[in-house]
Protein backbone atom coordinates (compact mmCIF):
# COMPACT_ATOMS: atom_id res chain seq x y z
CA UNK A 1 0.00 0.00 0.00
CA UNK A 2 0.95 3.38 -0.70
CA UNK A 3 2.01 5.87 1.97
CA UNK A 4 2.64 9.39 2.46
CA UNK A 5 4.50 11.14 5.26
CA UNK A 6 3.39 13.46 7.85
CA UNK A 7 6.02 15.94 6.45
CA UNK A 8 4.92 15.55 2.83
CA UNK A 9 1.46 16.29 4.04
CA UNK A 10 2.51 19.97 5.51
CA UNK A 11 4.61 20.99 2.39
CA UNK A 12 1.61 19.83 0.11
CA UNK A 13 -1.04 22.06 2.54
CA UNK A 14 1.14 24.73 2.04
CA UNK A 15 1.56 27.91 5.06
CA UNK A 16 -1.76 28.78 4.71
CA UNK A 17 -3.15 30.03 8.20
CA UNK A 18 -6.10 27.34 9.44
CA UNK A 19 -9.31 29.55 10.42
CA UNK A 20 -11.75 28.50 12.18
CA UNK A 21 -13.10 26.00 12.93
CA UNK A 22 -9.22 24.68 12.68
CA UNK A 23 -10.81 20.74 12.30
CA UNK A 24 -13.16 21.47 9.21
CA UNK A 25 -9.68 23.76 7.72
CA UNK A 26 -8.21 20.88 7.60
CA UNK A 27 -10.54 18.35 6.44
CA UNK A 28 -10.82 21.03 3.98
CA UNK A 29 -6.94 21.05 3.21
CA UNK A 30 -6.81 17.46 2.67
CA UNK A 31 -9.54 16.96 1.03
CA UNK A 32 -8.76 19.10 -1.92
CA UNK A 33 -5.13 17.06 -1.75
CA UNK A 34 -7.24 13.91 -2.40
CA UNK A 35 -9.54 15.79 -4.95
CA UNK A 36 -6.75 17.17 -6.83
CA UNK A 37 -4.57 13.61 -7.43
CA UNK A 38 -2.32 15.26 -5.19
CA UNK A 39 -2.83 12.85 -2.41
CA UNK A 40 -3.55 9.50 -3.98
CA UNK A 41 -6.59 7.16 -3.75
CA UNK A 42 -5.27 4.44 -1.63
CA UNK A 43 -2.45 5.87 0.16
CA UNK A 44 -1.90 5.40 3.97
CA UNK A 45 -2.09 8.35 5.58
CA UNK A 46 0.53 9.00 8.91
CA UNK A 47 -0.87 8.53 12.08
CA UNK A 48 -2.74 10.76 14.24
CA UNK A 49 0.24 11.33 16.39
CA UNK A 50 2.98 12.18 13.35
CA UNK A 51 0.20 14.38 12.01
CA UNK A 52 -0.61 16.42 15.48
CA UNK A 53 3.61 16.61 15.75
CA UNK A 54 4.06 18.16 11.99
CA UNK A 55 1.35 20.61 11.91
CA UNK A 56 1.45 21.75 15.21
CA UNK A 57 -2.34 20.81 16.06
CA UNK A 58 -4.01 18.65 19.13
CA UNK A 59 -4.96 15.08 18.68
CA UNK A 60 -8.53 16.56 19.23
CA UNK A 61 -8.39 18.52 15.97
CA UNK A 62 -6.40 16.34 13.77
CA UNK A 63 -9.33 13.25 14.80
CA UNK A 64 -12.15 15.51 14.50
CA UNK A 65 -10.31 16.31 10.96
CA UNK A 66 -10.08 12.69 9.90
CA UNK A 67 -14.11 11.87 11.78
CA UNK A 68 -15.15 14.35 8.93
CA UNK A 69 -13.35 12.97 6.22
CA UNK A 70 -14.92 9.44 7.00
CA UNK A 71 -18.17 11.02 6.75
CA UNK A 72 -18.04 12.04 3.52
CA UNK A 73 -16.12 9.08 2.18
CA UNK A 74 -12.58 10.75 1.36
CA UNK A 75 -11.25 8.54 4.27
CA UNK A 76 -11.82 4.87 5.21
CA UNK A 77 -10.17 2.94 8.01
CA UNK A 78 -8.83 -0.90 6.92
CA UNK A 79 -8.00 -2.96 9.71
CA UNK A 80 -3.86 -3.10 10.05
CA UNK A 81 -3.69 0.05 7.83
CA UNK A 82 -5.28 2.98 9.73
CA UNK A 83 -6.81 5.81 7.80
CA UNK A 84 -6.46 5.12 3.67
CA UNK A 85 -7.37 7.78 1.35
CA UNK A 86 -10.77 7.34 -1.02
CA UNK A 87 -13.12 9.06 -2.68
CA UNK A 88 -16.78 9.26 -2.46
CA UNK A 89 -19.48 7.42 -4.61
CA UNK A 90 -20.78 9.40 -7.21
CA UNK A 91 -24.68 9.53 -8.33
CA UNK A 92 -24.28 6.27 -9.98
CA UNK A 93 -22.54 4.36 -7.11
CA UNK A 94 -19.21 4.24 -8.53
CA UNK A 95 -16.48 6.41 -7.51
CA UNK A 96 -15.78 9.43 -9.68
CA UNK A 97 -12.85 8.31 -12.39
CA UNK A 98 -11.21 9.09 -15.12
CA UNK A 99 -12.42 6.02 -17.16
CA UNK A 100 -12.92 5.28 -20.88
CA UNK A 101 -12.32 7.80 -23.81
CA UNK A 102 -15.74 8.05 -25.70
CA UNK A 103 -16.03 10.17 -29.17
CA UNK A 104 -18.60 12.10 -29.76
CA UNK A 105 -20.61 14.23 -32.49
CA UNK A 106 -19.36 17.88 -32.18
CA UNK A 107 -22.02 20.52 -33.43
CA UNK A 108 -20.72 22.80 -36.10
CA UNK A 109 -20.93 25.93 -33.11
CA UNK A 110 -18.68 24.60 -31.04
CA UNK A 111 -15.39 24.58 -30.17
CA UNK A 112 -13.76 21.83 -29.41
CA UNK A 113 -10.94 22.09 -26.70
CA UNK A 114 -10.23 18.41 -26.28
CA UNK A 115 -7.69 17.93 -28.77
CA UNK A 116 -3.90 19.56 -28.16
CA UNK A 117 -2.32 19.60 -31.59
CA UNK A 118 -2.21 22.55 -34.57
CA UNK A 119 -3.41 22.77 -37.77
CA UNK A 120 -1.17 21.31 -40.60
CA UNK A 121 2.30 22.92 -40.40
CA UNK A 122 3.51 25.64 -43.06
CA UNK A 123 5.65 23.31 -46.10
CA UNK A 124 3.12 20.08 -45.25
CA UNK A 125 2.09 20.96 -49.14
CA UNK A 126 5.10 20.94 -50.54
CA UNK A 127 6.55 18.04 -48.62
CA UNK A 128 3.85 16.03 -50.01
CA UNK A 129 4.34 17.00 -53.79
CA UNK A 130 8.17 15.92 -53.12
CA UNK A 131 7.11 13.09 -51.44
CA UNK A 132 4.48 11.74 -54.36
CA UNK A 133 8.09 12.16 -56.72
CA UNK A 134 9.07 9.40 -55.01
CA UNK A 135 6.60 7.00 -54.53
CA UNK A 136 6.43 5.63 -57.81
CA UNK A 137 9.71 2.94 -56.68
CA UNK A 138 7.58 2.04 -53.66
CA UNK A 139 4.72 0.79 -55.67
CA UNK A 140 6.18 -2.73 -57.08
CA UNK A 141 6.80 -3.75 -53.24
CA UNK A 142 4.72 -5.09 -50.63
CA UNK A 143 4.29 -1.68 -49.22
CA UNK A 144 4.58 -3.26 -45.75
CA UNK A 145 7.72 -2.15 -44.43
CA UNK A 146 6.85 -3.67 -40.54
CA UNK A 147 9.97 -1.32 -39.04
CA UNK A 148 9.64 1.54 -41.20
CA UNK A 149 11.46 2.38 -44.43
CA UNK A 150 14.56 2.72 -44.62
CA UNK A 151 15.19 6.01 -45.44
CA UNK A 152 13.08 7.43 -43.24
CA UNK A 153 15.12 5.20 -40.64
CA UNK A 154 18.02 6.93 -41.45
CA UNK A 155 16.59 10.18 -41.43
CA UNK A 156 15.57 9.93 -37.80
CA UNK A 157 18.82 8.82 -36.88
CA UNK A 158 20.48 11.65 -37.48
CA UNK A 159 17.47 13.61 -36.23
CA UNK A 160 18.92 11.99 -32.88
CA UNK A 161 22.19 12.53 -33.51
CA UNK A 162 21.50 15.98 -34.09
CA UNK A 163 20.06 16.38 -30.43
CA UNK A 164 23.15 14.78 -28.97
CA UNK A 165 21.97 11.10 -28.81
CA UNK A 166 23.54 8.60 -31.61
CA UNK A 167 21.42 6.63 -32.47
CA UNK A 168 21.50 3.16 -34.97
CA UNK A 169 19.08 3.22 -37.98
CA UNK A 170 18.28 -0.42 -36.86
CA UNK A 171 17.03 0.38 -33.28
CA UNK A 172 14.36 2.07 -34.65
CA UNK A 173 10.95 0.75 -35.32
CA UNK A 174 8.19 2.98 -37.17
CA UNK A 175 4.60 3.10 -36.10
CA UNK A 176 1.36 4.62 -36.39
CA UNK A 177 1.50 7.30 -34.15
CA UNK A 178 3.00 7.35 -30.55
CA UNK A 179 0.20 5.59 -29.20
CA UNK A 180 0.62 2.87 -31.40
CA UNK A 181 4.57 2.91 -30.28
CA UNK A 182 3.15 2.87 -27.17
CA UNK A 183 0.59 -0.23 -27.54
CA UNK A 184 3.71 -2.30 -29.20
CA UNK A 185 6.25 -1.59 -26.28
CA UNK A 186 3.85 -2.32 -23.53
CA UNK A 187 2.87 -5.35 -25.69
CA UNK A 188 6.89 -6.50 -26.24
CA UNK A 189 8.46 -6.15 -22.89
CA UNK A 190 5.34 -6.80 -20.28
CA UNK A 191 3.55 -9.15 -18.95
CA UNK A 192 -0.11 -9.27 -17.69
CA UNK A 193 -0.60 -7.87 -14.41
CA UNK A 194 2.44 -5.91 -14.42
CA UNK A 195 2.83 -2.57 -13.11
CA UNK A 196 3.57 0.43 -14.80
CA UNK A 197 4.22 3.89 -12.94
CA UNK A 198 2.16 7.04 -14.49
CA UNK A 199 2.51 10.77 -13.94
CA UNK A 200 -0.93 11.98 -12.46
CA UNK A 201 -1.67 13.82 -14.16
CA UNK A 202 -0.88 12.23 -17.68
CA UNK A 203 -1.76 11.76 -21.22
CA UNK A 204 -5.68 9.92 -21.05
CA UNK A 205 -4.64 7.59 -23.33
CA UNK A 206 -1.15 6.12 -21.77
CA UNK A 207 -3.72 5.43 -18.76
CA UNK A 208 -6.36 3.91 -21.37
CA UNK A 209 -3.45 1.86 -23.12
CA UNK A 210 -1.82 0.61 -19.98
CA UNK A 211 -4.85 -0.92 -18.34
CA UNK A 212 -6.45 -1.91 -22.01
CA UNK A 213 -2.83 -4.44 -22.34
CA UNK A 214 -4.27 -5.92 -18.94
CA UNK A 215 -1.27 -4.23 -17.23
CA UNK A 216 -1.63 -2.18 -13.31
CA UNK A 217 -1.37 1.67 -13.41
CA UNK A 218 0.60 2.92 -10.26
CA UNK A 219 0.27 6.73 -9.81
CA UNK A 220 2.85 9.32 -9.28
CA UNK A 221 2.05 12.94 -8.49
CA UNK A 222 3.77 15.81 -10.38
CA UNK A 223 2.09 18.33 -9.07
CA UNK A 224 3.62 20.64 -7.01
CA UNK A 225 6.61 18.87 -6.28
CA UNK A 226 7.51 17.86 -9.69
CA UNK A 227 9.76 14.97 -10.65
CA UNK A 228 11.12 14.72 -6.73
CA UNK A 229 13.40 11.67 -7.20
CA UNK A 230 13.21 10.72 -3.28
CA UNK A 231 9.51 10.80 -3.86
CA UNK A 232 9.84 8.58 -6.83
CA UNK A 233 12.56 6.24 -5.85
CA UNK A 234 9.75 4.88 -2.43
CA UNK A 235 6.80 4.95 -4.90
CA UNK A 236 8.76 2.78 -7.68
CA UNK A 237 9.61 0.63 -4.62
CA UNK A 238 6.58 0.35 -3.41
CA UNK A 239 4.80 -0.18 -6.18
CA UNK A 240 6.96 -2.79 -7.35
CA UNK A 241 6.88 -1.41 -11.16
CA UNK A 242 8.91 -2.23 -13.70
CA UNK A 243 8.66 0.26 -16.59
CA UNK A 244 7.57 3.86 -15.44
CA UNK A 245 5.84 5.96 -18.31
CA UNK A 246 7.09 9.94 -18.51
CA UNK A 247 6.73 12.56 -20.30
CA UNK A 248 9.54 14.93 -19.32
CA UNK A 249 9.19 17.95 -22.12
CA UNK A 250 6.25 19.86 -21.72
CA UNK A 251 4.77 17.79 -19.85
CA UNK A 252 1.16 16.37 -21.27
CA UNK A 253 -1.12 18.29 -19.44
CA UNK A 254 0.60 20.25 -17.25
CA UNK A 255 3.38 21.68 -19.91
CA UNK A 256 6.55 21.09 -17.04
CA UNK A 257 10.00 20.84 -18.50
CA UNK A 258 12.34 18.15 -16.60
CA UNK A 259 15.33 19.59 -15.88
CA UNK A 260 18.72 18.87 -16.71
CA UNK A 261 19.68 18.00 -13.08
CA UNK A 262 16.58 15.79 -12.88
CA UNK A 263 16.90 13.65 -15.91
CA UNK A 264 20.06 12.13 -14.53
CA UNK A 265 18.88 11.85 -10.95
CA UNK A 266 15.51 10.00 -12.49
CA UNK A 267 17.57 8.11 -14.44
CA UNK A 268 20.03 7.16 -11.57
CA UNK A 269 16.73 6.50 -9.55
CA UNK A 270 15.25 4.17 -12.47
CA UNK A 271 18.66 1.83 -12.79
CA UNK A 272 18.46 1.95 -9.01
CA UNK A 273 14.96 0.52 -9.08
CA UNK A 274 15.69 -1.73 -12.41
CA UNK A 275 13.00 0.11 -13.67
CA UNK A 276 12.19 0.38 -17.53
CA UNK A 277 12.30 4.43 -19.04
CA UNK A 278 9.68 4.82 -21.42
CA UNK A 279 10.09 8.78 -22.66
CA UNK A 280 7.13 10.54 -24.65
CA UNK A 281 8.90 13.00 -26.64
CA UNK A 282 5.63 13.81 -28.57
CA UNK A 283 6.05 17.45 -27.73
CA UNK A 284 9.49 17.82 -27.84
CA UNK A 285 9.25 20.25 -30.99
CA UNK A 286 7.36 22.49 -29.51
CA UNK A 287 9.91 25.09 -27.09
CA UNK A 288 8.47 28.37 -27.19
CA UNK A 289 10.53 29.69 -24.61
CA UNK A 290 13.08 27.56 -24.10
CA UNK A 291 14.34 24.55 -25.87
CA UNK A 292 14.42 21.02 -23.81
CA UNK A 293 18.28 19.85 -22.65
CA UNK A 294 19.69 16.92 -23.94
CA UNK A 295 16.92 13.92 -24.29
CA UNK A 296 16.17 12.01 -21.40
CA UNK A 297 18.23 8.63 -22.89
CA UNK A 298 21.60 10.62 -22.67
CA UNK A 299 21.15 9.67 -19.09
CA UNK A 300 19.81 6.50 -19.56
CA UNK A 301 20.66 3.94 -21.76
CA UNK A 302 17.99 1.20 -20.92
CA UNK A 303 15.28 4.33 -21.96
CA UNK A 304 12.51 3.66 -24.41
CA UNK A 305 11.54 6.60 -26.51
CA UNK A 306 8.61 7.43 -28.33
CA UNK A 307 8.31 9.75 -31.05
CA UNK A 308 5.13 11.18 -33.49
CA UNK A 309 4.83 13.69 -36.18
CA UNK A 310 1.66 14.51 -35.12
CA UNK A 311 2.26 17.53 -32.57
CA UNK A 312 5.18 19.08 -34.25
CA UNK A 313 3.62 18.90 -38.01
CA UNK A 314 0.29 17.97 -38.15
CA UNK A 315 -2.31 15.61 -36.46
CA UNK A 316 -3.39 13.91 -39.93
CA UNK A 317 0.18 12.52 -40.67
CA UNK A 318 -0.01 9.49 -38.47
CA UNK A 319 3.15 8.32 -38.19
CA UNK A 320 5.35 7.72 -34.70
CA UNK A 321 8.21 6.13 -34.01
CA UNK A 322 10.12 3.85 -31.18
CA UNK A 323 13.85 4.65 -29.99
CA UNK A 324 15.14 1.47 -28.47
CA UNK A 325 18.06 -0.54 -27.39
CA UNK A 326 19.54 -3.05 -29.37
CA UNK A 327 18.74 -5.98 -28.07
CA UNK A 328 14.70 -4.57 -27.31
CA UNK A 329 13.78 -3.70 -30.78
CA UNK A 330 13.23 -6.59 -32.38
CA UNK A 331 11.19 -7.56 -29.74
CA UNK A 332 9.39 -4.67 -29.96
CA UNK A 333 9.13 -5.33 -34.15
CA UNK A 334 7.62 -8.17 -33.21
CA UNK A 335 4.74 -6.79 -31.55
CA UNK A 336 4.45 -4.16 -33.65
CA UNK A 337 3.61 -6.50 -36.29
CA UNK A 338 1.04 -8.02 -34.31
CA UNK A 339 -0.68 -4.81 -34.18
CA UNK A 340 -0.21 -3.92 -37.72
CA UNK A 341 1.69 -4.52 -41.07
CA UNK A 342 3.12 -1.10 -41.59
CA UNK A 343 2.78 2.58 -41.76
CA UNK A 344 1.48 4.20 -45.11
CA UNK A 345 4.35 4.62 -47.07
CA UNK A 346 3.40 8.32 -48.64
CA UNK A 347 3.33 9.58 -45.23
CA UNK A 348 6.60 7.63 -44.09
CA UNK A 349 8.20 9.56 -47.35
CA UNK A 350 6.57 13.08 -46.30
CA UNK A 351 7.53 12.92 -42.43
CA UNK A 352 11.68 12.74 -44.28
CA UNK A 353 10.62 15.61 -46.62
CA UNK A 354 10.27 17.30 -43.31
CA UNK A 355 12.81 15.97 -41.27
CA UNK A 356 15.10 16.94 -43.99
CA UNK A 357 14.17 20.80 -44.63
CA UNK A 358 15.37 21.46 -41.51
CA UNK A 359 14.29 23.84 -38.14
CA UNK A 360 13.25 26.83 -40.54
CA UNK A 361 9.69 25.24 -40.73
CA UNK A 362 9.68 23.91 -37.14
CA UNK A 363 10.62 27.36 -36.17
CA UNK A 364 7.65 29.11 -37.63
CA UNK A 365 5.62 26.55 -36.13
CA UNK A 366 6.45 27.88 -32.79
CA UNK A 367 5.91 31.47 -33.51
CA UNK A 368 2.77 30.36 -34.42
CA UNK A 369 2.10 28.18 -30.84
CA UNK A 370 3.64 31.50 -29.21
CA UNK A 371 1.17 33.63 -30.99
CA UNK A 372 -1.31 30.92 -30.02
CA UNK A 373 -0.18 30.50 -26.11
CA UNK A 374 -0.05 34.02 -25.20
CA UNK A 375 -3.50 35.14 -27.00
CA UNK A 376 -5.00 31.94 -24.54
CA UNK A 377 -3.22 33.01 -21.94
CA UNK A 378 -4.66 36.82 -22.02
CA UNK A 379 -8.25 35.48 -22.67
CA UNK A 380 -8.19 33.76 -19.26
CA UNK A 381 -6.87 36.09 -17.36
CA UNK A 382 -9.33 38.68 -18.79
CA UNK A 383 -12.41 36.56 -18.73
CA UNK A 384 -11.62 33.70 -15.61
CA UNK A 385 -9.57 35.47 -13.55
CA UNK A 386 -9.54 33.52 -10.57
CA UNK A 387 -8.36 30.32 -12.77
CA UNK A 388 -5.06 29.85 -11.80
CA UNK A 389 -2.50 28.49 -13.98
CA UNK A 390 1.37 29.10 -15.11
CA UNK A 391 3.01 29.91 -18.47
CA UNK A 392 4.49 26.90 -19.99
CA UNK A 393 7.53 27.38 -21.74
CA UNK A 394 6.59 25.04 -24.56
CA UNK A 395 4.09 22.28 -25.61
CA UNK A 396 0.51 23.08 -26.45
CA UNK A 397 -1.89 22.92 -23.10
CA UNK A 398 -2.63 25.41 -20.24
CA UNK A 399 -3.50 23.34 -17.15
CA UNK A 400 -6.09 25.47 -15.39
CA UNK A 401 -6.81 25.44 -11.32
CA UNK A 402 -10.70 26.25 -10.36
CA UNK A 403 -11.43 28.22 -7.22
CA UNK A 404 -14.00 25.36 -6.44
CA UNK A 405 -14.30 21.76 -6.90
CA UNK A 406 -16.89 22.32 -10.05
CA UNK A 407 -14.87 20.65 -12.55
CA UNK A 408 -17.74 18.38 -13.87
CA UNK A 409 -19.98 20.69 -13.73
CA UNK A 410 -18.13 23.05 -16.12
CA UNK A 411 -17.77 19.67 -18.27
CA UNK A 412 -21.37 19.14 -18.04
CA UNK A 413 -22.98 22.93 -19.16
CA UNK A 414 -19.52 24.04 -21.09
CA UNK A 415 -21.16 23.00 -24.61
CA UNK A 416 -24.27 25.01 -24.07
CA UNK A 417 -21.55 27.89 -23.89
CA UNK A 418 -20.05 26.69 -27.08
CA UNK A 419 -17.16 24.85 -25.97
CA UNK A 420 -15.89 20.96 -25.22
CA UNK A 421 -13.90 20.21 -22.40
CA UNK A 422 -12.01 17.03 -21.18
CA UNK A 423 -12.48 16.48 -17.78
CA UNK A 424 -10.16 16.79 -15.30
CA UNK A 425 -10.21 13.31 -14.18
CA UNK A 426 -9.19 11.49 -17.63
CA UNK A 427 -6.20 12.88 -16.85
CA UNK A 428 -6.00 11.06 -13.45
CA UNK A 429 -4.93 6.81 -12.70
CA UNK A 430 -7.06 6.94 -10.39
CA UNK A 431 -10.27 9.83 -10.80
CA UNK A 432 -10.03 13.01 -8.93
CA UNK A 433 -9.02 16.24 -9.92
CA UNK A 434 -12.44 18.06 -10.20
CA UNK A 435 -10.14 21.59 -9.89
CA UNK A 436 -8.50 21.32 -12.72
CA UNK A 437 -9.19 21.66 -16.60
CA UNK A 438 -6.82 21.29 -19.86
CA UNK A 439 -7.08 24.39 -22.08
CA UNK A 440 -5.05 23.50 -25.53
CA UNK A 441 -3.91 26.61 -27.17
CA UNK A 442 -4.83 25.11 -29.87
CA UNK A 443 -7.69 27.72 -31.46
CA UNK A 444 -6.26 30.47 -33.88
CA UNK A 445 -4.74 34.24 -31.62
CA UNK A 446 -7.96 35.98 -32.79
CA UNK A 447 -10.16 33.79 -31.54
CA UNK A 448 -8.62 32.86 -28.35
CA UNK A 449 -10.66 36.55 -26.69
CA UNK A 450 -13.85 34.35 -28.21
CA UNK A 451 -12.50 31.09 -26.44
CA UNK A 452 -12.29 33.06 -23.23
CA UNK A 453 -16.11 34.79 -23.32
CA UNK A 454 -17.56 30.93 -23.70
CA UNK A 455 -15.21 29.98 -21.02
CA UNK A 456 -16.49 32.24 -18.52
CA UNK A 457 -20.62 31.84 -19.55
CA UNK A 458 -19.61 28.15 -18.69
CA UNK A 459 -17.88 28.95 -15.80
CA UNK A 460 -21.47 31.49 -14.40
CA UNK A 461 -23.42 28.30 -15.15
CA UNK A 462 -21.32 25.64 -13.54
CA UNK A 463 -20.90 27.32 -10.81
CA UNK A 464 -25.10 28.28 -10.63
CA UNK A 465 -25.37 24.09 -11.85
CA UNK A 466 -27.03 21.49 -9.29
CA UNK A 467 -27.16 18.92 -11.96
CA UNK A 468 -26.07 16.30 -10.74
CA UNK A 469 -25.56 13.63 -14.23
CA UNK A 470 -22.47 12.16 -14.90
CA UNK A 471 -20.47 14.53 -17.88
CA UNK A 472 -19.62 12.70 -21.16
CA UNK A 473 -16.11 12.14 -21.78
CA UNK A 474 -14.65 12.83 -24.88
CA UNK A 475 -12.52 11.96 -27.04
CA UNK A 476 -8.67 13.32 -25.88
CA UNK A 477 -5.44 14.51 -28.03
Amino acid sequence: MRTISARTVAQLLGPAPLTRPAYRSLADGLRRLVSDGRVLVDTRLPSERALMSELGLSRTTVGAALDLLRDEGFVVTRRGSGSVTALPEGPSGLAVSGAGLVPTDLPDDVIDLTYAVLPAAAGLTAAYERALDHLPRHLATSGYHPRGLPELREALAGWYDGRGLPTDPRDIVVTGGAHAALSAVLRAVLDPGDRVLLETPTYPNAIVGVRRSSLRPVPFPIDPLGWDPEHLELTLRQGGTRMAYLVPDFQNPTGRLMSSEDRVAVADVLRRTRTIPIIDETFVELGLDTRPPAPFATASQEAITLGSSGKAWWGGLRVGWVRAPHELAARILEARHSLDLGTAVLEQLVLVELLRAGDDLLDERRREARRRRDAMVAALRTHVPDWRFSVPPGGLNLWCQLPVDRGDALIRVAESAGVRLARGAQFATDGGMDRFVRIPYSSPADEADEVGRRLAVAWERALDSRSTREPATPLIA
